[in-house]
């Protein structure tokens, strides 16, 4: 149960970091960066699992490939919202 907690506070924190780079920050609360962290985690590891080598949020939160892998999935999954949202990534 508390690695859920954990995964979720990463997510929370990833989530709002990576919407701070891609100036989203205004837009989205506390739980929508939750989400954002969260499945830019499970993306990042789809997408860079294999060259970072990075865990899960649940069982390796505090490993900085996995910080990193999450961090640049959630970018990523902004990207893509702002592709569709606005037409443009950023």
């Amino acid at each position: 149960m508390i690695d859920f907690i954990i995964a979720l506070v990463m997510g929370g924190i990833i989530g709002w970091l990576a919407s701070i780079v891609m100036r989203t920050d205004a837009q989205q609360g506390i739980f929508l960066n939750i989400i954002v962290g969260c499945v830019g985690s499970i993306l990042g590891r789809l997408l860079l699992g294999g060259f970072l080598g990075g865990g899960h949020l649940r069982g390796d939160a505090f490993d900085w490939r996995t910080l990193v892998t999450a961090f640049i999935g959630a970018i990523i999954l902004l990207a893509i919202v702002n592709l569709f949202r606005r037409g443009r990534v950023r």
